[in-house]
């Protein structure tokens, strides 16, 4: 139970690293606040969580979405322990590109910034007005792609790297501030959620790209949204009390060698 008793609010919940989240979240004890847009989903995921969990509607780059979700927490519970920006998207399926810094559509990019980067500067600024009397913790999903280029996907790239540096301007922020709120981010590599199918395909070609990918991995295979998942518990938990400001890369050994430059 290294979430007992804490209030814990996570965008992006309906699929993937946001769904595995909050579901090792409801296991180590924390009281659930759930968002994204897709709502039958997410709906779905607090009803199968239980009791101590709810589902709210959030587009994360809108701000008046995000003053009426600050305000319904305020007033519900009181307080806001922990804060996970996991809401994020590629581009890949928001626009017909191309997403290349050549030929980098416009509002392809503008979107990716508005989801990914704007949504996170805004979850942090009403979490620390939710956090500050009591102090809490703040984790933020950025990306391997936030730390190295990717020529085939500048805006997902870039908002990434946003998000990295972002999070090191709140940790300090609140430590010069005397807040005791905690700032950090995660960066997932290679780990197998439904983000990847514009990427992968489907049948034969699937496989052999997934094989292919699998090569460049030190580990040998995709991640799982639990092995983040448990990264992120630790960093939400009291147990990192003395950790701010850094990026928890979590990506099968990519980085650490050769093949941390990217194929696409």
């Amino acid at each position: 139970m290294r979430l007992k008793n804490k209030i814990a609010f996570i965008t992006g919940s309906a699929r993937g690293i946001g769904k595995a989240t909050a579901t090792l979240f409801q296991e180590e004890g924390a009281t659930l606040i759930l968002s994204d847009i897709r709502d039958e989903e997410g709906n779905a995921n607090a009803d199968e969580l239980g009791e101590n969990a709810e589902y709210i509607h959030l587009d994360v780059g809108y701000e008046k979405q995000w003053v009426m979700v600050a305000e319904y927490i305020a007033k519900k519970y009181g307080r806001l322990d922990i804060l996970v920006n996991n809401a994020g998207i590629t581009g890949f399926l928001e626009s017909t590109g191309p997403w290349d810094a050549e030929n980098a559509d416009l509002k392809s990019w503008e979107e990716v910034h508005r989801v990914n980067s704007t949504g996170v500067m805004l979850g942090c600024k009403y979490a620390i007005k939710l956090m500050k009397e009591r102090g809490g913790s703040i984790v933020n999903v950025s990306s391997r792609s936030g730390l190295v280029g990717i020529p085939g996907a500048v805006a997902y790239a870039s908002s990434k790297a946003a998000v990295r540096n972002h999070t090191k301007s709140v940790a300090l922020y609140c430590a010069e501030n005397g807040y005791k709120i905690r700032c950090n981010s995660v960066h997932p590599a290679a780990i197998m959620t439904p983000m990847w199918d514009a990427m992968l395909g489907e049948g034969e070609q699937r496989q052999k790209i997934i094989e292919e990918i699998e090569f460049g991995i030190p580990l040998g295979h995709f991640g799982e949204p639990l092995d983040v998942a448990y990264g992120i518990v630790y960093l939400a938990s009291d147990e990192s009390k003395y950790v701010t400001g850094i990026e928890l890369t979590i990506d099968g050994g990519i980085l650490a060698g050769s093949e941390a430059k990217p194929r696409n």
